[in-house]
């Protein structure tokens, strides 16, 4: 009796998997990544976002007075730990409302999925669980309607669309 043996390689390759959230969760990752096949949601806690890298941005906004430190993930970070491979983002707030934004918005430098400002943790009522926040004052090409049209607040989900 003969054995047919078979080699599965993926196409890609998966993103270094998040472990169950052991934490409230503050994000939910649905769509086109590595690390959601079939459809499987992620969901991530504190800690999880905080593993992909924490990054600081000092920045004004024109919904804070003065300049703010941001304490957070930048989003470009958290879509190459996720193996995104979609062509644009939706992302969802508390309230239902959503921005869409094409994945380029991702970028080294670019917007921070922000969990703390000036030293404290964004509660629904300010603005968290999550805000995506631009550097408004490092790079003038986010000082414009569409950058602030994206920069939504109460963030808890985010769906990479194909």
């Amino acid at each position: 009796m003969a054995t047919l043996t078979f080699f599965c390689t993926p196409s890609e390759p998966m993103a270094e998997p998040f472990g169950p959230p052991e934490g409230p969760v503050v994000l939910t990752v649905r769509g086109e990544t590595a690390a959601t096949p079939g459809g499987v949601d992620v969901q991530l806690d504190l800690e999880a976002l905080r593993s992909v890298g924490v990054k600081t941005m000092e920045t004004g906004t024109i919904w804070t007075e003065g300049t703010s430190t941001f304490e957070g993930v930048e989003l470009s970070s958290l879509m190459q730990k996720l193996g995104a491979h979609g062509s644009h983002l939706r992302l969802i707030a508390l309230n239902e409302y959503a921005v869409e934004i094409p994945m380029t918005e991702a970028v080294e430098g670019g917007p921070l999925l922000a969990y703390r400002m000036n030293g404290i943790d964004l509660s629904p009522r300010d603005k968290g669980p999550l805000w995506m926040v631009y550097p408004y004052d490092t790079n003038p090409d986010y000082k414009n309607e569409v950058s602030y049209s994206r920069s939504i607040w109460q963030l808890t989900t985010i769906e990479v669309l194909p």
